[in-house]
């Protein structure tokens, strides 16, 4: 009797043990699920909130501890490419690459990354390899790119418009896009896309500033009627003096940079000095 007891005991244990043992394996189960969603959740606030450095240092270590994940090599190429270092963005992009769940997105971006180091014919190479089918911004904005760079100047306008068709903010591409206009010597159309620009986006002083140049290029020595600081104020004034003296007009030239001077809040410098030369050389 007391043998069947503890048989009866044993087999009592075992199976507290087993069931145990099944709670635990479903507690490591459900552990490792949250420490994916928590990884997952930690790469992408690394992506987007991250100081850029941070973000390197946090992806190169996870590579090197998991070399065989795409996604962690994908999240270091792009934190290269936000903390300005290029040149070890395209090796980490050409990682990605190998990959057999590489993506047309990621081969987009490979070739931002090469035009980033002046790489204009491998990009040209990466994105004629992209399917006509995945049309997004990011594709046509580096199509117009070095549509530009070839100086195919009936591509670059077709992707810039196409571009810009594709996003909701598009006053970066439209800033780019008239730019191409003024290197082309097309001042009137290159005023308008810089217009668009800055009507997106207010704040754009690029745009402002090539608004201004394209505008001087014609003879247009007036400020156009946008948002503006006066600090802005000042150095829009200064351009156009620049554009004015460049044009032959040193009359109006020095005129405005004067104009720049007496606006600006603080001292000039910059607009002092391009006056004094100015005047130095009047005098000689």
């Amino acid at each position: 009797m007391r043998k069947i007891v503890m048989i009866s005991l044993a087999l009592t244990g075992a199976m507290a043990l087993s069931g145990c043992e099944g709670a635990m394996s479903e507690v490591k189960r459900a552990k490792t699920g949250v420490n994916v969603i928590d990884e997952s959740n930690l790469n992408e606030l690394m992506l987007g909130a991250a100081d850029p450095n941070e973000a390197v240092s946090y992806f190169s270590r996870s590579v090197a501890q998991d070399p065989s994940r795409s996604d962690l090599k994908r999240g270091l190429a792009k934190s290269l490419i936000r903390s300005g270092n290029a040149d070890a963005a395209v090796k980490a992009w050409e990682a990605v690459m190998k990959h057999d769940d590489a993506t047309s997105d990621d081969r987009v971006d490979y070739a931002d990354a090469l035009i980033r180091i002046g790489d204009w014919k491998g990009a040209e190479k990466q994105l004629n390899a992209v399917p006509p089918t995945h049309e997004t911004y990011k594709r046509y904005r580096l199509e117009a790119m070095i549509a530009d760079s070839n100086q195919e100047w009936k591509k670059a306008d077709s992707f810039y418009e196409t571009a810009a068709g594709l996003t909701t903010k598009p006053s970066s591409v439209l800033n780019n896009w008239g730019y191409s206009k003024l290197t082309r010597g097309e001042f009137k159309d290159a005023e308008v896309l810089f217009g668009r620009a800055i009507t997106y986006d207010p704040s754009l002083f690029t745009a402002k500033n090539n608004m201004v140049l394209a505008r001087g290029a014609q003879g247009k020595y007036d400020l156009p009627v946008v948002e503006m600081t006066q600090i802005e104020r000042a150095q829009l004034l200064y351009t156009l003096g620049l554009s004015a003296v460049k044009s032959g007009d040193a009359v109006m030239g020095k005129g405005l940079i004067k104009e720049a001077i007496e606006t600006h809040p603080q001292h000039f410098e910059a607009a002092v000095r391009s006056l004094r030369a100015l005047e130095d050389n009047v005098t000689n």
